[in-house]
């Protein structure tokens, strides 16, 4: 298990989003790159900045992103999860189900206050100015917090446990957490 929090970092304007989550200590534990210009998602998640040891690939199940599926697996082929965007839901609040290997909803990921989204939808570039948080739930039990931190030129993340985490529920919920958020990222 990592030593939280974490810190997520992105880069805003970039041809192919990247992600580096560091732990407390400042140890990068993840690496992050999405493929450009594709047509459907496709998110490669590393192990180092080198990109040598992949952990993870997420790809949508389609072209169109409203209630689209969103599958992780390892390199060797195998299932871990996946997170499905709630579609009229997330219209006013970012709501996002998460899925275990066999397609059973065991979690949620979604915006602590739906107002946020509100002014954001409402007022351009809000979103670089209105820090949104969202609650990790698996189980019925809010697991991590994640909230963004003010910047003009990168995206910044904290993430805080809220409750038990373990190694296996870690490796389900950071790549579904990861894929929120380039989802998420075109708000600021």
């Amino acid at each position: 298990m990592n030593a939280y929090p974490l810190k997520l970092s992105f880069k805003l304007i970039a041809v192919s989003p990247q992600v580096k989550i560091t732990d407390a200590q400042d140890r990068l534990i993840l690496y992050v790159r999405q493929k450009a210009l594709a047509l459907k998602e496709d998110v490669k998640v590393f192990a180092d900045e080198a990109q040598q040891q992949q952990l993870y690939q997420i790809k949508a199940d389609r072209i169109i992103d409203w209630s689209a599926a969103y599958t992780v697996t390892r390199p060797d082929g195998s299932q871990v999860g996946a997170i499905r965007r709630q579609g009229r839901k997330s219209l006013w609040r970012a709501t996002y189900h998460i899925l275990d290997s066999v397609g059973n909803e065991v979690g949620l990921m979604h915006e602590e206050t739906p107002w946020k989204k509100l002014v954001d939808g409402l007022v351009p570039f809000a979103g670089y100015f209105v820090n949104p948080a969202y609650l990790i739930d698996l189980r019925g039990q809010t697991m991590l917090y994640l909230k963004k931190e003010r910047s003009l030129v990168e995206g910044r993340f904290t993430l805080e446990q809220r409750g038990a985490v373990t190694d296996a529920d870690e490796t389900l919920l950071l790549p579904s957490l990861i894929m929120m958020l380039m989802l998420e990222r075109a708000r600021g």
